[in-house]
């Protein structure tokens, strides 16, 4: 996912690091959290490129839990994180510090969780395990941004040329592991979630590799949240039926990969994410309703769905009837905050 995204079909995808933060954030953000995040949690996503408060966004629209979208390197060489690339918005610059503060405040009582990648940097080279070759750095970046922010949750976001750039997968995968092994060892709840491209009949060969590489590694992956939208086969055009086809290939799959989990462990490990309204598929097909995001809500409470989001919450509102693919509206007529006022009760 990324501003103005433009996916390519999945047969053609298929075709100095930043520690001083560590040191300098505040004893309140630093310290490890004991709560982490709702079993089950909405968390749609928060564009970072704009300028926008995450305090006055969740006032305003009744959404408590963001992940923000997204981190990525300065070069396709380097391994310093900053918000979409920018340098004068680096994890040292302490961006969104006091904005998570007040979110996390009574009584709003939020959180956050960062997210990797995206299109922009998956394709661009500047996801940090495709730009950064030293494993250690990439988790030393990984934990800065932990302590600094001090959330319980990072997301990987692997989309584009990242999905077969097998170096960066094992990196990445060996990284995390390193991170699992440092928070267990700094008493720090800590989760991993993946981000990844879905069929209405669950991940292609390039997703669940990513997971067999972790498996591989020993890294513990906690939710795998699929992208149900931007299908591009020509035929999806109930996006409804389509995300709750998808969670169930992804079920199979996960069955799979972890037969020893329970069916509840393993509904437990998904997470869903929509795009209301109208996608960047050209044909104006695959258009996601208010309806549709009702059908998720129900099918993931009753099946225990771990996260329900949406790309993004800055698209939540009827501003640009008919416009594809916005990145500030959502095509459709319809309220401001109508998708997140329907969603956000899942959260808790």
């Amino acid at each position: 996912m990324r501003v103005g995204r433009r996916r390519l079909a999945f047969a053609a995808v298929l075709g100095g690091l930043v520690l001083s933060c560590v040191a300098s954030a505040p004893a309140s953000v630093a310290a490890p959290r004991a709560a982490g995040l709702p079993a089950h949690v909405y968390a749609p996503y928060f564009e970072t490129w704009t300028t926008d408060s995450l305090t006055t966004t969740a006032q305003e629209s009744g959404a408590r839990h963001f992940t923000l979208a997204f981190l990525e390197t300065l070069g396709k060489s380097s391994c310093t994180l900053a918000w979409n690339g920018s340098k004068t918005d680096t994890i040292s610059s302490k961006r969104y510090v006091s904005d998570i503060a007040s979110l996390r405040a009574v009584p709003l009582n939020g959180d956050v969780i960062p997210s990797f990648g995206g299109w922009s940097a998956d394709q661009g080279g500047t996801e940090i395990a495709d730009s950064c070759n030293d494993v250690d750095a990439i988790a030393a970046a990984y934990e800065s941004v932990i302590t600094t922010y001090n959330v319980t949750r990072l997301d990987m976001d692997v989309e584009g040329r990242s999905l077969t750039r097998i170096a960066g997968i094992d990196r990445r995968n060996r990284a995390l592991r390193l991170v699992e092994e440092w928070a267990a060892a700094q008493g720090r709840p800590f989760q991993v979630s993946y981000t990844l491209p879905t069929t209405p009949s669950g991940l292609e060969s390039t997703g669940l590799a990513i997971l067999q590489n972790a498996i591989a590694n020993g890294t513990r992956v906690d939710v795998v949240n699929i992208m149900t939208f931007d299908y591009y086969d020509r035929v999806t055009t109930d996006m409804g039926a389509a995300a709750i086809s998808a969670a169930h290939g992804l079920f199979d799959q996960l069955h799979s990969l972890y037969p020893g989990k329970t069916t509840v462990q393993l509904w437990a490990m998904e997470g869903n994410t929509i795009l209301p309204g109208i996608d960047d598929y050209p044909k104006k097909t695959e258009v996601t309703y208010l309806a549709d995001a009702q059908r998720l809500l129900d099918f993931a409470t009753k099946q225990g769905l771990n996260t329900v989001s949406t790309w993004a919450i800055q698209r939540d509102n009827g501003g640009c009837p008919g416009t594809t693919d916005s990145n500030s509206c959502s095509g459709i007529v319809q309220g401001t905050w109508d998708f997140t006022h329907l969603l956000a009760p899942f959260s808790g």
